[in-house]
């Protein structure tokens, strides 16, 4: 019997997630069935337990659904406790199990995929929301030796750094970017920005400083984020396409108990979206 897995958010139609695991399950002679839910806002409960009462095996859980998602679980993975948001739900034994997948994906895409050492590394994490918190105790799980979260409210990016009692951790507002900004520095964009086509507010010398740029949103050009980069002199940055691809084979693993090979993947939707 085909196994019956789903992606849910709202909007949901742009999501690339069922190619990405169709490819998986071919990759992996997986026999399962992978596809999208659009929730209803007031109703992506709902949704949630009548997928699984239906026979579904798990979700992907996406915006504006993951701290839903995290409330109504049964039982939490350490991941997602850290987070306080779910992206990956496990329907088992009559119980749903939440973890967070989001930040495991981004480690690896920075470090297997673009190469970048993060032991010792010092990172700007901009913007203090769901995206921010999902990728923070990976990132410090990965041994960086300091993680500076600045975000447009001072207080949102202090409590957020609270929230996680590590001394390497510290917030501040937009305003103390230049303060916050180290040689080498690695520049992560956990904002929203991108999908409006706008950029979070960077002086052109925390670019110049930074030895990387990182944007979780992605797309067929460059973000804003990414161009602004370019222009002060950055000198490698990646968007967020291969945290998708590597967030998502954490989820597989998760279900199917075997990782897939992430790179052809990864390359098949480079090659999607027409731009290398």
């Amino acid at each position: 019997m085909t196994d019956r897995y789903a992606v849910v958010g709202n909007p949901i139609a742009h999501s690339r997630s069922p190619a990405i695991h169709a490819r998986f399950a071919a990759q992996t002679g997986q026999d399962l069935r992978y596809e999208a839910l659009l929730a209803p806002l007031d109703g992506f409960e709902a949704v949630v337990r009548d997928f699984a009462a239906a026979g579904g095996c798990g979700l992907n859980v996406t915006v504006p659904f993951k701290e839903r998602a995290f409330a109504l679980a049964d039982r939490r993975s350490p991941r997602a406790q850290a987070a306080g948001a779910a992206n990956t739900l496990i329907f088992a034994s009559c119980e749903v199990l939440a973890d967070n997948t989001d930040g495991v994906g981004l480690v690896r895409d920075l470090t297997a995929r673009h190469g970048l050492a993060l032991a010792g590394a010092s990172v700007l994490l901009l913007g203090a929301g769901g995206a921010a918190s999902g990728v923070i105790e990976p990132l410090l799980a990965a041994g960086v030796r300091e993680l500076r979260i600045l975000n447009r409210t001072a207080e949102r990016a202090q409590a957020l750094a609270a929230r996680f009692a590590d001394p390497r951790l510290s917030g501040a507002g937009f305003e103390g970017l230049t303060d916050a900004a180290r040689q080498g520095a690695v520049l992560i964009n956990a904002t929203s920005a991108g999908l409006a086509g706008e950029a979070p507010p960077v002086p052109a010398a925390v670019f110049e400083a930074s030895c990387f740029a990182y944007d979780m949103v992605y797309g067929a050009q460059p973000t804003a984020f990414l161009r602004a980069a370019a222009a002060a002199g950055c000198p490698a940055m990646a968007d967020g396409l291969g945290m998708l691809v590597e967030q998502a084979a954490e989820s597989f693993r998760l279900w199917r108990g075997v990782m897939p090979d992430t790179e052809p993947v990864y390359r098949a939707l480079r090659e999607a979206i027409g731009r290398p």
